[in-house]
């Protein structure tokens, strides 16, 4: 992820001490692992209450990816049931289909279909592609439905991403995913500034 935004023009700082939060302008959670031990690890760090803080209580622009989008759910079932940040209604579920062609984990290039307008998606075609690799997804509640900012079909339709005031989260990696994932992350750039 550092690299990817060196590559558009910014000095992302990598930190897992709670304290470079306070100064920054935007926050990107980035997410590799199981959610339990990921979660975990934050609460170990003191991230949590730090983010909630900087993101919730200031209104700091938010970007989670992958397993850092699936954190602002209620709880994931990942090894276990596991409590999450509670930002989106939610919970992070293993990932099924009845049809025995669709690999799982979901992995691979994959379009996506916006749900509503968002200054996320600013200036990327109408069903851009981006790289997704994960096994478990966001099943936001019904009463959140107007967070799901846009989903994906891998053998049925799973959530992509997500906002909620400054809060967003993309299931995919733009990172991975070239000219899209930079345009991604450039907009979500220009909302801090």
């Amino acid at each position: 992820m550092a690299n990817a935004l060196a590559a558009i023009g910014e000095e992302p700082v990598v930190t897992t001490t709670p304290e470079p939060l306070k100064e920054a302008s935007a926050i990107v959670l980035p997410g590799v692992g199981a959610f339990g031990q990921g979660f975990d690890r934050l609460v170990e760090l003191g991230m949590v209450e730090a983010l909630d803080e900087e993101v919730r209580q200031r209104g700091k622009p938010f970007l989670g990816v992958c397993l850092g989008m699936q954190f602002l759910a209620d709880a994931g079932e990942e090894q276990g049931k596991h409590r999450g940040l509670g930002w989106i209604c939610g919970t992070v579920r293993k990932m099924t289909s009845d049809d025995r062609r669709v690999r799982i984990p979901h992995m691979g290039w994959n379009e996506v279909e916006l749900t509503r307008e968002s200054p996320l998606f600013a200036d990327l075609e109408h069903r851009p592609a981006f790289y997704f690799l994960h096994g478990y997804h966001f099943d936001v509640a019904e009463s959140e439905a107007g967070a799901v900012l846009a989903r994906c079909e891998h053998g049925r339709p799973y959530v992509a991403a997500v906002a909620k005031d400054n809060v967003f989260g993309v299931q995919f990696h733009p990172e991975k995913s070239q000219l899209a994932g930079l345009r991604l992350l450039r907009n979500f750039v220009q909302l801090a500034q």
